[in-house]
């Protein structure tokens, strides 16, 4: 990789930011590869969100994004947004994203690359973006991001697991660059970056995380795991199922859907080391809004190799002999 291509500093902002995991991802990809990154805008509306980043990052992230003018948002190269999934109220693609998208958080992100112009984006969303409202829904961010504001995009679906995290999550990540590029989508993982359930479990754990001696026993009655530690998983049909990994971490799920050993629930910081989050991330909120704000994060790993490998491309010349060429649409 020619590093020496690459800019020295890349101006970023973090939008629907949360408790910081882009900012985490892409301070690990950019050591990589030898970039120093500076955030000069952060946003998130959650009140709890905004404590948890100030207490990390030294930053109050902006609350409202419909209430802030994208005049007013520092220039920046690159824009990061883990946006939430809305139905749009208008289908059809005639009238151009205003009509198309307002009302809905995208349309912030639209606005803000259509006034700022950055030269790239890594967008993130669940899985179900690409299917959600019969498919309406991907196909008119895609039509925006390409035919209205000129971006060349790609886009994949990507699990957690794969990145050396335990815990199966499942997200799609959009990518677009100004300059043309062409993405490959296979991924080095170092042994010694892979983690196990034993890796990320605390050895010493408060009571108030175990399950009340009714629910332990109803578990063990209706299954019996094949591996320890194994992380047990209630549907929401009530059945219960156990893997060597934990299922996705859900901000709004029950309380005891996911148990460790289907004894107890996973502790904050066991749910940060499921995301990839660093021991030195500082919690400071109660462990109720930790998990809601653990399950609403990005899988912090997966991520920063996703920005180590787009990075070069959007802002590069040539990458590993491959030269940039245009993705089709």
């Amino acid at each position: 990789m020619e590093k020496g291509k690459l800019p020295k500093t890349i101006k970023y902002i973090d939008l629907f930011c949360g408790i910081g995991g882009f900012r985490y991802a892409s301070r690990q990809a950019f050591e990589r590869l030898g970039i120093q990154g500076q955030c000069v805008f952060s946003s998130d509306i959650d009140k709890y969100a905004q404590i948890s980043y100030r207490e990390n990052f030294g930053e109050e992230p902006v609350g409202d994004i419909t209430q802030v003018d994208e005049k007013d948002i520092p220039d920046f190269q690159l824009l990061f947004a883990g946006f939430p999934c809305q139905a749009f109220s208008i289908c059809g693609l005639q009238k151009g994203f205003e009509d198309n998208t307002r009302g809905t958080l995208f349309f912030d992100i639209a606005r803000i690359l259509k006034e700022k112009e950055p030269d790239a984006f890594v967008l993130e969303n669940v899985k179900n973006l690409v299917s959600h409202d019969g498919g309406k829904t991907f196909e008119t961010i895609l039509h925006v991001l390409q035919d209205e504001l000129n971006y060349n995009v790609d886009h994949n679906v990507l699990n957690a697991l794969d990145f050396g995290l335990p815990q199966k999550r499942e997200r799609i990540v959009i990518i677009g660059s100004k300059k043309p590029f062409q993405m490959k989508w296979e991924f080095d993982i170092d042994e010694k970056e892979k983690e196990t359930l034993s890796d990320i479990l605390e050895s010493e754990v408060d009571k108030k995380h175990y399950a009340s001696k009714e629910i332990v026993e109803k578990r063990r009655k209706m299954h019996t795991a094949d591996a320890v530690p194994a992380i047990w998983h209630e549907n929401k049909s009530g059945n219960i199922s156990s893997y060597p990994y934990s299922c996705a971490l859900r901000a709004g799920a029950s309380y005891n859907y996911l148990l460790v050993d289907g004894e107890r629930r996973l502790t904050p910081r066991e749910m940060l080391r499921l995301q990839g989050f660093p021991d030195e991330f500082k919690i400071a909120v109660s462990d109720t809004q930790m998990r809601k704000q653990a399950g609403n994060a990005i899988p912090v790993r997966m991520l920063a190799k996703v920005i180590e490998k787009f990075v070069p491309l959007a802002f590069g010349g040539e990458v590993n002999g491959c030269s940039q060429i245009k993705n089709s649409k």
